[in-house]
């Protein structure tokens, strides 16, 4: 199993830890965004999207990292990565489609290259535009986690779900981009709860071979 994907690349770094969680070995293969490697042909024969991360098994190619985490659950079920109630697995997607389909998407590199090379915007521009669509989804995360009186260490229960797989890369993402945390004090202790294991911290944009 391959993983294209590149080191600071939220996407990657979710299914990064998806994969560490299930135990999967994998070989790490570097698509250098800053050289726009992805847009090459070799990219594109895997990805038609010319977006990372693609998942490759032998001749099978896996792009878009709700659909591979998926599965992922389905193929290997043991640690599941969802609960096992209806309602609660329903809770825990909505709350990993906050960041996945509400805060990232508009603020991943193709969208902020778009900003500043089409519309010109400056970085200064750049930065409020990345920080007023994350403090939203972060107000409404830290919300319903605040009303979850249930909820142990991590989004949901005392074990990681798919809710903190796409949740800790969007607080790597938010401090890059310098948004102040401290009106999150729940999203902050997930962070420092998922930051003590193992699958997340090997996870990290910095513990990645193509950082630097």
């Amino acid at each position: 199993m391959e993983l294209h994907n590149f080191f600071r690349s939220g996407t990657s770094h979710r299914l990064r830890i998806a994969l560490n969680l299930k135990g999967i070995d994998y070989a790490y293969v570097p698509v250098d965004l800053r050289t726009e490697e992805h847009l090459g042909t070799a990219f594109r024969a895997l990805n038609p999207q010319a977006l990372v991360p693609a998942l490759t098994d032998g001749e099978m190619i896996l792009t878009q990292t709700p659909a591979i985490i998926e599965w992922l659950e389905e193929r290997y079920p043991d640690p599941a990565l969802l609960p096992a109630n209806t309602e609660d697995r329903a809770r825990v997607r909505a709350l990993a489609a906050i960041v996945g389909c509400d805060i990232h998407p508009i603020n991943n590199r193709r969208i902020l290259e778009y900003l500043r090379k089409t519309l010109h915007c400056d970085e200064a521009a750049v930065l409020a535009w990345c920080n007023t669509w994350i403090r939203a989804g972060f107000d409404a995360l830290e919300a319903m986690l605040s009303a979850d009186d249930k909820r142990g260490d991590f989004c949901f229960g005392n074990v990681p779900t798919i809710a903190d797989v796409y949740l800790i890369p969007q607080i790597e993402s938010a401090r890059r981009f310098n948004v102040d945390l401290s009106a999150y004090p729940n999203i902050v202790a997930i962070d420092r709860a998922c930051s003590e294991l193992d699958a997340f911290r090997r996870a990290t944009p910095a513990a990645q071979p193509d950082a630097k």
